[in-house]
Formats: C-alpha cells, structure tokens, sequence
C-alpha cells in the first residue's frame, strides 16, 4: 500500500466539527505550509479558512484527511474520499471491532469502503509529522517543529494518549513523527513502521504496542533497520497477562505470551524496554549514536557517593565498569595528585572543579581508554536561586574531550528535574546526550549494546509458519515418547516396559543396578507417587513393582543415571510464532525458580549455548564450588536433536516436554529420564 502522499502531504482535508477544527488550529500552530481544506455541511470558515460542505466541493484531492464524524458517517466519507483519490487518511471515530459485534460489521464495510485507499485506524487519534508541520491530530501536543536539515525519531503507538504524553516529554528528544495506529483495519504497524524508516529525517525508531500485527512483517522490519542502520525499539506491554494455559507438560506453564514476543524481539535484533522513561532515554541515545559496540562503560564525577551508586546499580548487568590497567591510571594519577584514588567509576574530587585545564584533560584521558560509552554524572543547581557557571566549565571540557578522544558521551542527571529543558535541547544539538536517571543511562546503554551484539550476527532464519490443529489431541505414554525421541538422536536410558514384578525384577537384573520404576500413563508421575527411584536390589523391584501396579497396568523400568545437574527443555505451538522452544532448571527448580529461557524454533547451537549460560542455574552446570562442570557440549547435541524431532512432527506436535534431562559431567553425555509427546490425532 502507497503511504507516500498520507505521510507526507501536500494537501489536508479536516472533515467534521470540533476535531476536525482542532487539526487545522494544529497545521497552522505549527507552521504547515500545504493548503488545508476544512469540511463542514453548515459553516463558511473555520480557523480563518473558507470551509467546503462536501469532499465533492474540494477544489483538488487532498493527500491527506482527517475524518472527523461518527462511525456511521466515517463510510461514507471513506466512500467520498476514495472516488476523489484521496491519498488516505486517519478515521478518528470510535466503536468499530473494539466495540461490539455491530462495529465488528462496520469495520468490515470500513474496509471495504476504503479499497486500496490508506487508512489509520479507526479509533485512531491521527499523526503529527513534525519534519513537514502536518499535524492529523484533533488535541494539544507538546513536540516542536524539527528544523530544515535536521534528523529525529519517529514513534508509533497503538494508544493515543500514551502518544500525547510522549509529545510533552522534555528530555531532549527531537522528534520527526508521532504516530497512533488504533485498530490497524487497513495500515498495520509494521507497515508503517517500514514506510517510516525509509525517510532520511528518521534516525531510529520507537513502537509502543500490545501486540504484533504481522510477525512476517515484523521480520521484513529488523532486516530493513539493519540495511539501513536504524535501530528499532520496542516497548512491549503484558507483561503481567496470564501466562497460557498448562496443558500436561510443566513446559506450557513457563511459557506466556510475553516470554515469546521477547524472544521473538531479542531475535531479530529490537531493543526491548520496559518503562516510559528507559524507552525515550534509550531513543536518545540510539538517536544520537546509533547501537554501540559492546557494554564497556566509564564514569566521572566530583563525588564519592556518585560513584558508589552508579556502580551498585550497575551490579548484575551486562553494562559494566572495566577497571583501570596501571598505563591507563598513570596520567590520571598525573593530574588529580596523589590524594585522589584513580578508579572506574572516577572520584575526580572537587580540587579541580572550575580548573578547565585539568578537567579536560581529567576527561579526555578517561575517554581516550576507548569504552563504548563514557558517562559525566552533572546535576545542575538549582535555576532561581543558584549560579551555575562553574557547571558550564564541566560541560564545554566535557565536549572538548569527546571531541578530542573521537568518543561518545553522554551527562548523566541523577534527578530530573535537576537540568533546564533548554540545557539538553542545547546539549542534544552538541551531539551530547542527557540521560534523566542514573538507572535510565544504564539501562539504554545496554539495550543500544544489545542490538549492537546482534547486530554483529547473521540475520535469524524466518520463524516457523505453521497450520491450526484440531481439538482432539493424543498423548504418548514415556516408553512411546522416549523412542520417538531416542530416534532423533536424543540419549535415553536403557529400559523397557513391564507388567509384572517378575518381568521387573528380571530386566533389572538383567540392566543391572541401581534402576528406577514408573507407572505408565500418568503425566506428573511424582505428584501422583508413581515413580520409585534408586531401587538396588530385586526385593526393592518386586515391592515397587507391586506397589505401583495399582496405579496403571503397565510399568517401565529403566537404569538409574548419575548427574551433576537437570535441566527441562520443551516445545510448544504459538498460533504466532510457530514452535516454541523452552529450556529451564530442571527438579524442583523449575518451579521453585522460574528459571527458563524462551527460544524461537529453528534456533543453533550456539544460542542455545547462549540460553543455558544465562540460566540462574548456569554456577551449577559450570561445575560450583569444585563439583564437576557438566557436559554442555552434549547438552546443547541433545536439545538440537529434540528440535529435530519436534521440526519433524511440526504438522501434528501440540507439546513436548523433556524433564529432566540429566547432564552428566564433561565427557559422560546427558539422557532424557522422562518425556511426553502430545500430538493432533490424526484420522
């Protein structure tokens, strides 16, 4: 669909009463210089222009329109619009899919009243294009025209008053487009979002959404920010949504729909945030330095306690203060004096605050160690009743350092209210960032070298696109599961089925001890009492065997495997996102912990790898405190070979739980001691 004449018009057609009217006091404010046409059945003006009675009346086909009038109306007017070759336009009325089954059929004569005529919406509150000062936006807003020449961010977001809020940030961030989307009935976001990036005014850009309209398109949108080195930030809401619904496996109950669409985003390379104030202090950064190399961080200040709290907050992230080799502390050492301990975070104390000299060259020493980020912590004074002259020799020697050590820089304030808006507009116009917080600059320095990190991998393969099911599903029992598996190539122990405690007893002496004894057919077997493990003598057999007989018919006896650790892997099916891999902490843990790490299906080994090492779990599989390291490297062969399977049965597979999958240490392998296999029964 053409966006090119909606996004950046020419011409603005305000159809209707008080909204519409509010978007032509919004072009005018803000200096549109397109031809604006209100449409009003009754009035001659409106804002000081001639008012047209009709789309009919317009003198030409406007590029863009603002459909101001009730749902009923809006398709009409869509109808009007589309044979005067409108080139799309923003239907602001609500009570259409959002509402009820009525507007569910009104959308639909939306839609097709507009035919290949673009639309936002409906329940949509329009756009500002701050680049061009078009503004299809019925309320206030708080941004500022971008000037000639000059580049910002562009934001989309399905809520229109989180849009509004976002227009009245005072942070420093030059704004090119706000956007609202509402139903998506014909534009989706990430069509727009594709449009968007394309526009040389746009440096990065920000979606605020509930959910993703198209995951193909979602994968055509990091290709494309990547092509064109646009970082693309996501701030993802439902969170706290009812995970899905367990079905048997342990597997279903970890995974939710955030955990997926996270690892869906982390795939392809998004910046993910979790607050208003980290998404527009990460857009700064990304807008002003794009995503950074790695997670390498400097700070300086004239306090001790400055430095203590960025580095206490710093503490178990991927951002981090790398310390200070003797070389590196040398010239530092030179020109604070012997009273001043040289470390990183800096203490650069207050004997050389005012001193430009020294601070520069305090600064451009720090810098020129080469971090991927260097931080000036500066909260200004007070601006009634204080000078800050001094803090404006920080900054000039701040900038003459970065400058001189060809590095990135950015102040950061410890409270926000402590630095003047116009200080950081000034500030964001010398190529500096302003972070408000000192947890906000961590946490955008580290999503800006998250996509950097992916960045440096190869694009991920598309996410597998799979059929519905049907309802009636089909469980397998472990002995079926583990020689589907085994099949694969996924290690299982020795065993067989059983149904008596003399068949028992004979295959265990057989197998040799000691060996565990299960019931068939159960899915959690140790809620249900229906496991015996460690039995290692044919009396302990024959007594489980009789006991666990009155549980099910049939019984699977199997060697008993030493390890040094458990891990749970599963497979379920996202209507979404295809299969869904999850690998956690297995035993008690998985419960205990929640310790799981979503994976989109295909994956590799080598983020597999990646997934186990950031488990809680990984000191335990890295060998703690001198007990073995565990066999990763079977680890990560065995997990490959369950998405084999589960890649294989994609057609039918509903989930698939291995747990636990015992992990011997390095050398000894790793078997799957229990699984389950639910697949669609086939005719």
């Amino acid at each position: 669909m053409r966006l090119e004449r909606l996004l950046r018009p020419k011409s603005i057609a305000a159809i209707g009463g008080l909204q519409a009217g509010r978007v032509v006091e919004q072009c005018r404010l803000m200096g549109y210089q397109g031809e604006i046409w209100p449409v009003h059945p009754t009035k001659k003006e409106v804002h000081g222009l001639p008012a047209y009675p009709s789309v009919e009346a317009l003198p030409g086909s406007p590029d863009a329109a603002f459909i101001g009038v009730n749902r009923q109306l809006s398709i009409d007017v869509v109808k009007q619009l589309r044979a005067k070759d409108c080139g799309g336009g923003v239907c602001f009325a609500a009570g259409f899919l959002e509402a009820d089954e009525a507007g569910g059929e009104l959308q639909a004569a939306l839609i097709e009243a507009a035919g290949e005529m673009p639309l936002l919406g409906p329940n949509c509150y329009g756009y500002i294009n701050y680049a061009d000062g078009a503004l299809l936006w019925p309320d206030q807003q708080g941004g500022k025209r971008l000037a000639s020449g000059k580049s910002g961010v562009a934001i989309i977001t399905q809520s229109s008053n989180i849009a509004i809020n976002f227009t009245m940030q005072k942070r420093g961030l030059p704004l090119a487009y706000v956007f609202t989307v509402g139903n998506q009935a014909l534009v989706g976001i990430s069509e727009l979002a594709l449009n968007l990036l394309e526009d040389p005014r746009v440096t990065t850009l920000g979606i605020y959404i509930e959910g993703f309209d198209s995951v193909e398109a979602f994968e055509a949108l990091a290709r494309k920010a990547r092509e064109l080195n646009k970082p693309v930030l996501v701030y993802k809401v439902g969170r706290s949504e009812q995970a899905q619904v367990a079905a048997m496996s342990h597997t279903a109950s970890l995974v939710g729909s955030h955990a997926i669409s996270s690892a869906f985003l982390e795939r392809n390379g998004f910046g993910q945030v979790d607050s208003i104030p980290v998404f527009l202090e990460t857009l700064k950064l990304l807008h002003h330095f794009g995503p950074l190399d790695g997670y390498r961080v400097s700070s300086m200040s004239c306090s001790g306690g400055e430095a203590s709290i960025i580095a206490d907050s710093a503490e178990k992230r991927k951002v981090y203060f790398p310390d200070l080799d003797a070389a590196q502390k040398a010239p530092l050492q030179q020109l604070l004096g012997p009273l001043v301990t040289v470390a990183n975070p800096l203490d650069y104390h207050t004997f050389s605050w005012g001193n430009r000299e020294v601070m520069q060259a305090t600064y451009t020493a720090m810098a020129a160690i080469g971090f991927d980020m260097n931080y000036l912590i500066l909260d200004f004074p007070h601006p009634v009743r204080c000078d800050d002259w001094e803090w404006h020799i920080a900054v000039d020697a701040f900038e003459a350092a970065l400058e001189a050590s060809n590095s990135r820089g950015a102040f950061v304030v410890g409270m926000a209210e402590n630095i003047p808006e116009d200080y950081t507009d000034n500030y964001s116009e010398r190529g500096i960032v302003s972070f408000y917080g000192i947890d906000e600059a961590l946490q955008a320095t580290e999503i800006a070298a998250d996509i950097g990190t992916a960045w440096k991998k190869e694009s991920p393969a598309p996410v597998m696109r799979l059929d519905e099911v049907g309802d009636r599903h089909t469980t397998l029992d472990e002995a079926e599961a583990k020689r589907s598996l085994q099949q694969a190539g996924v290690p299982i122990p020795e065993g067989a089925r059983v149904d008596s405690a003399t068949a028992a007893q004979q295959l265990a002496d057989r197998l040799g001890y000691p060996v565990v004894l299960k019931t068939l057919g159960i899915a959690h077997k140790t809620e249900h009492n229906a496991v015996r493990l460690n039995l290692s003598s044919s009396e302990a057999v024959a007594q489980a065997a009789s006991e666990l007989l009155k549980l099910g018919d049939e019984l699977y006896l199997e060697v008993m495997k030493p390890s040094v650790a458990e891990l749970i892997v599963g497979v379920t099916r996202d209507p979404q996102f295809g299969l869904v891999l999850t690998i956690g902490s297995g035993g008690i843990l998985v419960e205990l912990l929640k310790d799981a790490k979503t994976l989109l299906i295909p994956t590799t080994g080598d983020e597999i790898e990646a997934a186990l090492a950031g488990l809680k779990s990984a000191p335990l599989l890295a060998g703690y405190r001198g007990r073995p390291a565990a066999d990763i490297g079977a680890v990560v062969n065995a997990i490959l070979a369950i998405q084999e399977y589960a890649v294989s049965q994609a057609g039918s597979l509903i989930e698939l739980d291995v747990n636990p999958l015992l992990i011997g240490a390095t050398g000894e392998g790793v078997f799957a001691a229990d699984a389950l296999i639910v697949l669609e029964e086939q005719e």
